[in-house]
């Protein structure tokens, strides 16, 4: 399995981000590797408030999170939030400290196998009605660890006391979104579904049950991942071409997407427009 990636993409805004937090990635325990592409954690202390804004990948997150941390009234508590379909925004105030957890495309399954993905996904609940462990108690051991190393082992320890029903479906799936991250000329469902020997629909009722969201999905959201990319660190980025190449059928179908996702055009953003 990969081990974490460095890269930010996805964030936007991500110099603006991580000037006010201190963001880390961590590897979990090898035998979780099948199911976790990392932990992220976030701590941060701000004087005014900050809005975060991330067009999210096709992953579920576990969170142990602190609002405010130190300061009465305000408790750990533990959330599962399925994919998000559109832009997820979080604003941060005062003191706080995020322990996440980000399961591989495929990942969550095994944990939760009494359901499809899909039905987690664009929701965000309590933790505790997916995993009964996942309590205020838990959440308080997590997020209060002296250091990362101690809230990466409690979060190992969380996670590898839970049930687990390992799924070569899971693997297949974790496997196919991978090829659609990395090879940028998957740009149409059917043929891939052709390549891996599966039909259209067997493909879709796969991604289904086991990702949370369709193939259709997941290509187009990993061709906008990198034109976010290349808009934020970039001014002179030929549109026509790179839509061409993430194989759009034009420039103005790249544009919408683009828009629709992020809340303003790819020039736009490029020369340091917010996100609505």
């Amino acid at each position: 399995m990969e081990a974490p990636r460095h890269d930010t993409r996805g964030i936007v805004d991500p110099s603006g981000l991580l000037r006010r937090v201190r963001f880390r990635r961590h590897e979990p325990a090898e035998p979780l590797r099948r199911y976790v592409e990392w932990y992220w954690l976030i701590d941060w202390d701000l004087p005014e408030p900050y809005a975060s804004h991330v067009v999210p990948h096709p992953a579920v997150n576990l969170t142990f999170q602190w609002d405010g941390a130190d300061e009465k009234g305000a408790p750990p508590y533990a959330e599962v939030t399925g994919v998000a379909l559109g832009m997820y925004t979080r604003k941060l105030t005062g003191r706080g400290r995020v322990c996440g957890v980000k399961f591989r495309p495929g990942g969550f399954r095994p944990y939760a196998p009494e359901a499809p993905v899909s039905r987690w996904t664009g929701r965000t609940l309590p933790a505790g009605e997916v995993f009964p462990g996942a309590t205020a108690d838990t959440a308080r051991t997590i997020v209060t660890g002296a250091d990362d190393q101690a809230r990466v082992a409690a979060l190992d320890a969380f996670l590898l006391a839970l049930p687990r029903t390992p799924d070569p479906q899971a693997d297949l799936a974790t496997g196919l979104v991978r090829r659609i991250r990395a090879d940028r000329t998957v740009l149409r469902v059917g043929d891939f579904a052709q390549a891996q020997g599966l039909s259209v629909r067997a493909l879709q009722r796969l991604f289904s049950t086991y990702v949370g969201v369709s193939p259709k999905w997941c290509i187009l959201r990993y061709r906008i991942h990198e034109a976010l990319e290349l808009a934020g660190t970039r001014t002179d980025v030929d549109w026509a071409t790179l839509a061409a190449d993430l194989g759009y059928a034009d420039q103005a179908h790249l544009v919408r997407d683009f828009t629709t996702t992020v809340g303003v055009p790819p020039t736009a953003y490029a020369q340091g427009a917010e996100p609505r």
